[in-house]
């Protein structure tokens, strides 16, 4: 099963891509490039899921 979420890419003042899905609450992650922080947030998404399952956590909260 694939999920889709909606994720904030932005530069930091060090020139780094930080990434930031706002629907499971913590979960960030950053690269090099473009394409890494990409990555690195999907990786980043699958471990946080885990872990709130893990918890009994709910898995997202709703965003608008």
């Amino acid at each position: 099963m694939s999920m889709k979420f909606v994720t904030t890419i932005d530069r930091d003042e060090n020139g780094a891509w930080v990434v930031e899905c706002p629907s499971i609450p913590g979960c960030i992650s950053q690269g090099t490039t473009r394409e890494e922080a990409v990555v690195n947030i999907r990786e980043a998404i699958v471990a946080c899921l885990e872990v709130r399952a893990e918890r009994g956590m709910p898995l997202t909260v709703e965003t608008q």
